[in-house]
């Protein structure tokens, strides 16, 4: 089963570029060839990015048979931007993460990531001060995958909050949130945190070890694909594609039969 997980960047090509291309993104979809497909950065019916269902144009490019969009942000940015609920109607601008599989899934399940309660200081690149800023809340759905020659395997996607002392509570609380599902796990996506710390934090193993960011001249891994139970992988690679500043890492797994998690 080929897996891949992409920080999309809404679409766009590269930071400070809103304009969005959704033909980019199916091209660049259609290039990864993967089987289950985690997203980060997803654009659902914004303005900056045509209006466009991101998540469908992904499936539609993949051939995937079951999808999910889920938002971890409602609204528009600059206006109405606020937590998503899950509640909101299916054609409410959102912006989130999503994961997509040409294989059926039979169970879905969404674990909703509060941002940092408080304003936190924060170095942008090319200032010397720090500024105060508030954090978003972020998001994880995670996915029974039924493969095609029996079994299933759990894969979960994510996007975490750059804040480092952050994103490892909520790796944590993740961690937590997916003990009970059944093994083997996969958890991927954009955790903002080296491998160290994801390997820790998360008490899974790594599946793939490339620099991921930023995509012009990669010089950390913040993009993960971690595993735990009958899995690994047998070929990975980071590759550069038509859009984004993150590269997208895309791994081939073997994958053993598993039970149900002990709780």
């Amino acid at each position: 089963m080929r897996l891949a997980t992409f920080n999309i960047l809404h679409g766009s090509r590269h930071h400070g570029d809103e304009h969005v291309d959704p033909g980019l993104l199916a091209d660049a979809v259609r290039e990864l060839d993967a089987d289950v497909l985690a997203l980060q950065e997803v654009d659902h019916h914004q303005e900056r990015s045509a209006h466009a269902d991101l998540t469908a144009v992904a499936a539609a490019a993949m051939g995937a048979v079951d999808h999910r969009f889920v938002a971890a942000l409602a609204g528009s940015p600059g206006t109405t931007w606020t937590a998503a609920t899950g509640a909101e109607h299916p054609e409410t601008a959102g912006y989130g993460v999503a994961l997509l599989s040409r294989h059926p899934v039979s169970a879905w399940e969404v674990v909703r990531l509060p941002g940092a309660p408080v304003p936190a200081p924060w170095l942008f690149h090319g200032r010397r001060l720090p500024h105060l800023v508030r954090d978003e809340p972020r998001v994880a759905v995670a996915a029974q995958v039924e493969l095609p020659g029996g079994g299933t395997v759990t894969v979960a996607n994510t996007h975490l909050s750059f804040l480092t002392y952050w994103n490892r509570r909520q790796l944590a609380r993740l961690r937590s949130a997916l003990a009970g599902v059944r093994r083997p796990l996969v958890l991927t996506g954009d955790l903002n945190m080296g491998p160290g710390p994801a390997t820790r934090v998360s008490q899974l193993g790594s599946l793939a070890s490339h620099l991921t960011f930023p995509a012009d001249d990669p010089a950390r891994q913040i993009d993960h694909v971690l595993g735990d139970g009958p899995v690994r992988a047998v070929r990975s690679e980071a590759r550069r594609l038509g859009i984004s500043d993150h590269l997208a890492l895309v791994v081939d797994l073997e994958i053993g039969s598993g039970q149900p998690k002990k709780t």
